[in-house]
């Protein structure tokens, strides 16, 4: 049976019986395929059941059902799995890690805004996550800007209302630059920072972002960071 180029959708043959057996295996594909969501990039083993028009990236050593299938996308289609092999140029959602991905023709890239045919990558990232404030004049983030990075900018919000004895803001920046994404910030719920570079500044170690009170010191808090990035990938080893 003939499919189609890009999403291998089976073709109706003249006079074939039982037609919508295949029209409706075809949609269940188109219907994974397009605005493609992979559930995961690294999931060896199958799930044990099913879910139905659920897709993911095989990687190397999958088992069961998967065996021999690494570097095609599983579909989960009535009750077992369809094997479609991707093209340069597909993007996805991945669902574990909340990425974009491209598929490079080798593999699938995330955060990759352009791949070259050699494999060297430009990523753009955005590392998200949550600080609870704690006592004391400083604090500094366990979360770091990855050592090797182009930072752009950090953007953030307060969740949880800052707290200190005396404390009428607080400033965002790094070791030696303690303002340099942010000074005079608000305390309340829903205060936030936009923090952009003066000109992106590379980090050649991993650097945790430091919160400086201003007027006193931090007794509690919670405040949502966002570090904006580019990273730079090399061509692939030949």
């Amino acid at each position: 049976m003939a499919d189609t180029v890009n999403f291998a959708l089976p073709l109706l043959a003249g006079a074939q019986a039982q037609k919508h057996v295949t029209v409706n295996e075809a949609l269940a594909r188109l219907d994974a395929l397009a605005q493609l969501r992979l559930e995961s990039l690294v999931t060896t083993t199958p799930p044990v059941v099913v879910g139905e028009g659920l897709a993911y990236a095989v990687p190397a050593g999958a088992v069961n059902a998967w065996n021999g299938q690494a570097g095609k996308i599983a579909v989960g289609a009535n009750g077992g799995w369809v094997f479609v092999t991707p093209r340069a140029g597909w993007r996805a959602w991945v669902v574990d890690t909340g990425r974009l991905a491209l598929f490079d023709g080798s593999a699938w890239r995330e955060d990759a805004l352009a791949v070259s045919a050699g494999g060297a990558a430009t990523l753009h990232r955005v590392i998200e996550f949550d600080h609870a404030i704690t006592a004391g004049a400083s604090n500094t983030t366990s979360v770091v800007i990855p050592n090797g990075t182009q930072v752009i900018g950090v953007t953030g919000r307060v969740t949880v209302a800052i707290t200190g004895t005396g404390l009428t803001g607080w400033e965002l920046g790094v070791a030696g630059a303690t303002n340099r994404y942010g000074s005079g910030l608000g305390l309340g719920v829903g205060s936030w920072l936009r923090g952009l570079t003066g000109q992106p500044v590379t980090y050649w170690a991993d650097t945790p972002l430091e919160l400086t009170a201003l007027g006193g010191n931090f007794a509690s808090g919670t405040v949502r960071l966002a570090i904006h990035l580019v990273a730079l990938e090399m061509p692939r080893a030949l």
